[in-house]
């Protein structure tokens, strides 16, 4: 039996490595204890969420929900553009992202719209006001706008996932096989593989966010960040949002939708395809930009903006 162990105990090494490494994380709550980050927490029913508002105190509500893998900073031209035009913007951090809590459960539709909820709720934000996502954020104000759209003013998608994504391979066989595979997976590769990704698509240009690379992958730092990111891939962004556009598009919601075109996350063709779901809705294509286009291209996300009702 000693050979047995002698070849056993360095594939267990290798397999239980990963989640060691991730036990062993600091917790949000030590993050937030040296953050210097404008906010502040709320605790929630179903967890700590930190948020923050910008714009004067007497305006509009503008709400914003980030995507996949970087916090609500990545929102910082986009909250400058909407301020300037008299919004007062609200947003937050998702679950298992920068400083709110890592709250249990399947990260699903209904995971994600329960924490917005709450939020606008806590907020004492009324019905009438603008809702904008970005990437995995704009399936998220789909699906809100979608079950809804009474409450909203207007809807604001960007770079949204929901009709079509590649996530490069690693999170392609995560989002589609669940299990420990696929989380050790993430563990081991996944995540820092979809930051690359993301970060290469981007080269080039200069960032409106100061420092949100090294931000991105201080990310990957905290305990329980990536498990995050694996539940939202397998419990949310498996499903596909036809159906929630046409009821959008039934509604007669105001939508505008905004494209990179040299978009590789999020295929510019999905455009396309929103275009013959919901033609009312409107498009606009801002030209070479990457998925990151909230913080590569501000000045082009904030001329779009420009068409919003105030």
């Amino acid at each position: 039996m000693l050979w047995f162990s002698i070849l056993i105990l360095p594939v267990l090494g290798v397999a239980v490595f990963p989640f060691v490494r991730e036990a062993l994380r600091p917790d949000v709550a030590q993050v937030r204890a040296k953050t210097n980050r404008p906010g502040q927490l709320s605790a929630l029913p179903s967890g700590k969420t930190w948020y923050n508002w910008d714009g004067p105190a007497d305006g509009p509500v503008a709400v914003c929900v980030h995507g996949l893998s970087t916090p609500s900073f990545v929102w910082g031209a986009a909250v400058e553009a909407l301020t300037d035009q008299g919004f007062r913007v609200l947003t937050y951090d998702l679950y298992g992202r920068g400083l709110s809590d890592r709250a249990s459960g399947e990260q699903s539709v209904d995971f994600h719209l329960r924490q917005l909820n709450e939020l606008l709720t806590d907020q004492k934000v009324a019905d009438g006001f603008t809702l904008l996502g970005y990437s995995m954020g704009g399936a998220i104000v789909t699906c809100f706008a979608a079950r809804f759209p009474g409450r909203l003013k207007q809807a604001v998608i960007i770079a949204p996932a929901g009709l079509g994504h590649d996530l490069g391979g690693t999170s392609a066989y995560v989002t589609k096989h669940p299990g420990f595979i696929a989380n050790w997976l993430m563990q081991t590769r996944g995540a820092a593989e979809l930051r690359e990704g993301i970060r290469s698509e981007a080269a080039g240009f200069i960032s409106a966010v100061p420092d949100i690379w090294d931000l991105q992958a201080e990310e990957l730092t905290v305990k329980g960040y990536i498990p995050a990111i694996t539940s939202s891939l397998q419990y949310f962004l498996r499903g596909d949002l036809r159906a929630e556009h046409e009821t959008i598009r039934e509604a007669g919601l105001p939508l505008l939708a905004i494209w990179g075109e040299s978009d590789t996350v999020i295929p510019i063709e999905c455009r396309d395809t929103l275009v013959g779901i919901n033609p009312h809705a409107t498009q606009v294509t801002i030209p070479d930009a990457p998925h990151g286009l909230t913080y590569t291209h501000p000045g082009d996300l904030g001329a779009a903006l420009k068409s919003l009702t105030v």
